[in-house]
C-alpha cells in the first residue's frame, strides 16, 4: 500500500483498539459510533491485508501483524501529538473539557473541594468526574485515556509518571469516651513502651473499608484480623458507627483530624506497620504533554503538595 492512501484517523482507530482490547470502548474513546469504527478497522484490514484483531471473549485480541504494528502507530502518532502541542496555547478559561480522576471515597472527600474551588475560579468551562477504578486497572486506564490523571496511595500502580503530593499515615479514629481512649491518654502522660501501647489497643474491636486493603494488611501482620467485626465498602460511613459504638477504624490522619475535631472522636497515633505512605498523582508518560494535563497537574500540586523543610 502507499501511504499517500492512509487516512490518519484510521491509525488512530487501529491504536485506541489495540489499547483498549475493544471496539466499542474505541469507538467511545474517539467519540464515535461502534459502526463507524467497525467500518472503519474494515477498510485498515482490506488496506494491510490482515484481520489485525480477532474476536475474544467480550474484546478483541490482536493478531501477530497488528501487534508489530503498533509500536510503530504510537510512535507516529506521538511525534505527530507533541508536534502539535508544542505550538498550541492552552487557555484554561475557554477550555470546555471533560476531566477524568481517578480517587478512592476518601478522597474524593479530601481533595475534590479545594479542586473544584479552583477549576470554578480558573477553569468555569471545564468538568470533572470522579472514576474510581480497581487498582490493577489504573495504569492501563491512563495509557488508554480512558483517565486522564489518579490522585491516590497507589503502589499496585506501575509503568506511569508520578509525583509525590503529601504524606500520611495511618491512626486509630475512636470515640472519645471509650475506655481504651481514656487509658491511652493517661498512658501517654507516663511514656509508656510501644509494647505496653500495643497491649492496650488489643483489646480494640475493629471496623475496616475492604477496598482499602492496607489496613486489613495493618490488622493482619499485629494478629488483630480475629478482632474485625464490621467490614463495609466506604469509609465515610465509619465515623458515625465509631460515634455510636465501641468499635475503632484505621483511617488516614489527615482525615481522621477532620473527624475528631467535629468532636466526640479521638485520634490514637501508635507505632503500627505500613503505617506511613505517601500520596502521589499519577498520569500516562502518553499524555505527558498534553497543555491541559500538564496545567492541572501543576494545580494540584500546588493545592496539596507538602512543602519540602
Amino acid at each position: 500500500m502507499n501511504i499517500k492512501d492512509l487516512d490518519l484517523n484510521l491509525l488512530r482507530l487501529f491504536d485506541a483498539v489495540w489499547r483498549t482490547r475493544s471496539v466499542s470502548l474505541a469507538a467511545q474513546q474517539l467519540g464515535m459510533s461502534q459502526p463507524a469504527a467497525s467500518q472503519g478497522l474494515a477498510r485498515l484490514r482490506a488496506m494491510l491485508g490482515d484481520a489485525l484483531f480477532q474476536r475474544s471473549g467480550s474484546g478483541v485480541r490482536p493478531t501477530p501483524r497488528a501487534d508489530r504494528l503498533a509500536q510503530a502507530v504510537q510512535l507516529a502518532l506521538a511525534t505527530i501529538e507533541e508536534a502539535l502541542n508544542t505550538s498550541q496555547v492552552f487557555d484554561p478559561q475557554r477550555s470546555a473539557r471533560v476531566l477524568r480522576v481517578h480517587l478512592s471515597d476518601i478522597g474524593e472527600a479530601r481533595f475534590l473541594p479545594e479542586l473544584m474551588q479552583t477549576l470554578q475560579c480558573h477553569a468555569p468551562g471545564m468538568r470533572l468526574e470522579a472514576m474510581p477504578l480497581p487498582h490493577d486497572k489504573i495504569g492501563q486506564a491512563l495509557d488508554n485515556g480512558q483517565l486522564d490523571l489518579a490522585i491516590g496511595f497507589l503502589p499496585e500502580v506501575r509503568d506511569t509518571l508520578h509525583q509525590p503530593l503529601l504524606s500520611d499515615r495511618y491512626v486509630v479514629l475512636i470515640r472519645q469516651d471509650h475506655p481504651v481512649a481514656q487509658r491511652w491518654s493517661r498512658l501517654q502522660a507516663r511514656k509508656p513502651s510501644p509494647e505496653v501501647e500495643l497491649e492496650v489497643l488489643a483489646e480494640l474491636e475493629f471496623a475496616a473499608v475492604r477496598t482499602h486493603a492496607d489496613t486489613l494488611r495493618i490488622l493482619e501482620l499485629m494478629h488483630w484480623q480475629h478482632r474485625l467485626r464490621l467490614t463495609v465498602s466506604h469509609f465515610l460511613s465509619l465515623p458515625g458507627i465509631v460515634r455510636s459504638s465501641d468499635l475503632a477504624v484505621l483511617m488516614p490522619r489527615n482525615f481522621a483530624q477532620g473527624f475528631a475535631q467535629a468532636g466526640a472522636l479521638a485520634i490514637i497515633e501508635p507505632d503500627l506497620p505500613l503505617c506511613d505512605f505517601t500520596v502521589s498523582i499519577h498520569w500516562s508518560q502518553r499524555f505527558d504533554k498534553d497543555p491541559c494535563l500538564q496545567w492541572l497537574r501543576a494545580r494540584v500540586a500546588h493545592l496539596f503538595s507538602t512543602p519540602t523543610p
